[in-house]
């Protein structure tokens, strides 16, 4: 019986995965309908303004803005690391949880972080954070355990 165990957890391992990476490239994918959706609404607005003389106007040219800087709606906001980067490439609030995670000298999990900035551990509160841990995983900042827990990643030494 302890064989029929093992096989299922074995073949329960390969659909897990295909179904995280799948979400990962829904979630790639809905960021960026959702960075094309808003580009397309406030290019049409910069469009109308052009038309009616108000291009010029500060508050359009700040949406503008707001819409093609990186970061905005789906662009890459996390970078991946590379060798020579440190933790000041990243934005604010992943530098923190990089910070905590980096002060605990065992794998620890994102409800475990979520609770250090000040958050709760309702989901509504601790997804924000495991999105945040698993993109910083994703992009080299990070070690991600098996178990979901996350780890700073071992200095090399100089």
């Amino acid at each position: 019986m302890a064989d029929v165990l093992v096989w299922v957890m074995q073949r329960r391992v390969v659909p897990a995965d295909r179904a995280e990476r799948l979400r990962k490239e829904l979630a790639e994918i809905d960021a960026e309908v959702a960075r094309l959706e808003t580009a397309e609404v406030v290019i049409g607005q910069f469009i109308e303004a052009e038309r009616s003389g108000q291009a010029d106007d500060p508050a359009v040219a700040e949406e503008l803005k707001q819409v093609t800087t990186p970061g905005a709606g789906g662009m890459l906001l996390v970078p991946h690391r590379e060798p020579d980067m440190d933790e000041s490439a990243l934005p604010t609030d992943h530098q923190s949880v990089m910070k905590i995670v980096a002060a605990v000298s065992e794998p620890v999990p994102a409800k475990d972080v979520s609770v250090q900035p000040g958050r709760g551990t309702q989901p509504g509160q601790v997804e924000p954070v495991r999105d945040k841990l698993r993109r910083l995983a994703d992009r080299g900042w990070l070690h991600r355990t098996p178990a979901g827990r996350f780890t700073a990643l071992t200095q090399p030494s100089t």
